[in-house]
């Protein structure tokens, strides 16, 4: 099955730096081919576009990568990863990285756990995602 669809990402200066980042951290990962100007690569057997397009347009959390974690030990490592050497947390299992791209780090049984009013409230109250204590929420 071919891809039709790739997700572009534009950066100002550093797309290739922001690509051997990001295929560091995920499995099954590369780098297919880098220029001055743009960045090919694949994250997790998926493939993206990156270039370097200058500042006139800024990434957002409009557009947020999504990862999504089996157990709590994926979230830390994800989590941490992608905070490293500059990122910033957000809520509610989100974080931009140092290089201003919006991710969600996620575990897989989030929406069975958010279903329930008192998982969805002891997810509002969180930075990175506790899946113990929301699991804790929902048993009240």
């Amino acid at each position: 099955m071919s891809n039709k669809v790739t997700p572009f990402l534009w950066f100002d200066s550093n797309a290739e730096e922001a690509a051997r980042f990001y295929v560091s951290i995920f499995p099954h990962s590369k780098i297919t081919s880098a220029s001055p100007m743009s960045v090919t690569f694949e994250l997790d057997g998926r493939p993206f576009f990156a270039l370097n397009g200058g500042p006139t347009y800024q990434l957002s959390p409009a557009f947020s990568m999504y990862v999504s974690c089996k157990d709590q030990a994926e979230i830390d490592h994800f989590w941490s990863a992608l905070l490293a050497d500059g990122g910033e947390p957000s809520r509610c299992g989100w974080l931009v990285d140092r290089f201003g791209l919006s991710w969600q780090v996620i575990p897989e049984e989030l929406p069975q756990l958010i279903s329930n009013p008192r998982g969805l409230q002891a997810m509002l109250g969180m930075t990175k995602i506790d899946l113990a204590a929301l699991r804790a929420s929902t048993q009240l």
